[in-house]
């Protein structure tokens, strides 16, 4: 549980400061930092808005039904109590955090959402607040932290304060999923020690016939890419040159350089490949560059955990851009005309059934910009994408300011990891190909092959003429 919140002093400041100068009457957005299992703590980087939704209509907006009261003259206005209550498209926030949890390192999450609004109206809408933190933790979940809960953090207008509570993620939601929590502003970002890993990786995965299911290469991906998660849980850590093996906090400054090795395992694919029939082979490999950050009170397997954490969901983030784009040309192709159609389309790659040649599919490449106080995020970007989509990524779901320039995008991935599939008649040596072989060789040896043997027999008849002799002699000095 966590018992303490510390946030960002600079950034809360900036945030009260536009939100003050808005005049909007409600607003609700996400809150991106880190919650410490180990420290019970929890820390804020920074809130970011939810931007408009697809009708260009706010995500948050208030209610007040005493306005419809005032018709039916049930009360003037001097007794009516403010029965206000906030609206909000959970659905929309939880697809927000969905997507900026893409865009967040190691150690960094979506950890919970804001609220502008009065103390009225907050009160009279604890469950639709429960509700959407609900959605947020659903859409972006925090793996590799034991703690069942979010926060939210009330920022009230009239009179101006923050305040903190803990959100329970129960089934069963009602306002004592509620709990009040210690909350101050401070500098989190000069308490934070940076970690920087560049992983290779080659996974070949079997791909087998399936006579119940239809077997899609996401599928495979996903399965592989979860076997291999708990593969590099298992893997020892070298900082700085040092292999880990205590579980003391990171002390010095700068950029820590982390290598992993990962142990022998017992391949299980192969063992698979007795049980069922192989149709072909799958080829997943590349480099993977990963950032993490951690407080300098935590320990330094937890930037280790966070490395490893951020290495998988990369992978699984880039096979999501690659699905949601496979599935937005699938609904262009249903909704447009039949020209073009026997050309192979996006989707058809995802289908292993439909495999009949050698095919290459290039994951996105990771790039990182410049976030705060010396923190990175990142976007996938495909190979027909240039950076202007990274700019416009951030200005839309981080609220960043369009002021970098290209040259302070990082873009350490050369080769971004890709993924090539074999059919099994490409992977095996054809059956004619051998006996092709085979007769060629033949062919080349037939002449040796007769001289050879013509030698043999006069050496053969030789030897049988010399033992003739031999014998008939010896018979001649017995019998003598």
């Amino acid at each position: 549980m966590v018992k303490a919140v510390i946030g960002e002093e600079t950034k809360l400041k900036e945030a009260e400061d536009r939100l003050s100068h808005s005049a909007t009457p409600a607003q609700v957005g996400l809150v991106i930092g880190k919650l410490s299992s180990t420290l019970d703590r929890g820390f804020v980087f920074d809130l970011v808005p939810t931007p408009l939704n697809d009708a260009g209509e706010p995500a948050c907006s208030l209610l007040d039904p005493s306005r419809d009261d005032k018709k039916k003259g049930s009360k003037p206005k001097s007794q009516a109590p403010d029965s206000s209550a906030l609206a909000i498209d959970k659905d929309w926030v939880a697809e927000h955090a969905r997507q900026v949890s893409r865009m967040l390192l190691g150690g960094m999450k979506v950890i919970g959402i804001y609220v502008w609004v009065g103390d009225n109206a907050f009160k009279n809408s604890t469950i639709t607040l429960c509700q959407t933190v609900k959605g947020i933790a659903d859409a972006a979940p925090l793996s590799g932290i034991d703690l069942d809960e979010r926060i939210l953090i009330h920022i009230c207008y009239s009179p101006r304060r923050w305040t903190c509570r803990n959100c329970s993620l129960t089934s069963n939601i009602t306002s004592s999923n509620l709990r009040p929590c210690d909350f101050k502003m401070g500098k989190v970002f000069n308490s934070l020690q940076r970690f920087r890993c560049t992983y290779n990786f080659d996974l070949r995965l079997p791909m087998y016939k399936s006579a119940s299911n239809v077997q899609t290469l996401p599928d495979i991906l996903r399965h592989a890419i979860s076997v291999h998660a708990k593969e590099l849980k298992g893997a020892k850590a070298i900082i700085d040159g040092n292999l880990v093996v205590n579980d003391e906090p990171c002390t010095s400054d700068g950029l820590h350089e982390v290598e992993l090795l990962l142990p022998f395992m017992k391949d299980v694919s192969t063992e698979a490949c007795s049980q069922k029939e192989v149709i072909g082979v799958i080829v997943f490999s590349g480099s993977v560059c990963s950032f993490a950050y951690i407080n300098l009170k935590e320990p330094i397997s937890q930037a280790v955990a966070d490395i490893k954490e951020d290495i998988i969901l990369s992978l699984q983030s880039r096979l999501d851009v690659i699905c949601d784009e496979a599935d937005g040309d699938a609904g262009e192709t249903d909704g447009g005309s039949m020209e073009g159609s026997n050309k192979e389309s996006p989707t058809s790659r995802l289908f292993i059934h439909l495999l009949r040649k050698t095919t290459s599919l290039s994951f996105p490449r990771r790039v990182f910009v410049p976030w705060l106080a010396g923190l990175l995020v990142c976007d996938y970007l495909q190979s027909s994408e240039m950076l202007e989509v990274l700019k416009d990524h951030c200005v839309e779901l981080l609220s960043m300011k369009a002021t970098f320039d290209n040259s302070m995008i990082l873009e350490p991935e050369v080769e971004p990891p890709a993924v090539i599939t074999r059919s099994f008649w490409d992977v095996a040596v054809p059956l004619d190909a051998v006996s092709s072989s085979k007769k060629s060789l033949r062919g080349e040896t037939s002449g040796k092959t007769e001289k050879s043997a013509n030698f043999n027999i006069i050496v053969a008849a030789f030897f049988l003429f010399l033992s003739v002799i031999v014998g008939y002699v010896l018979l001649y000095v017995k019998g003598s």
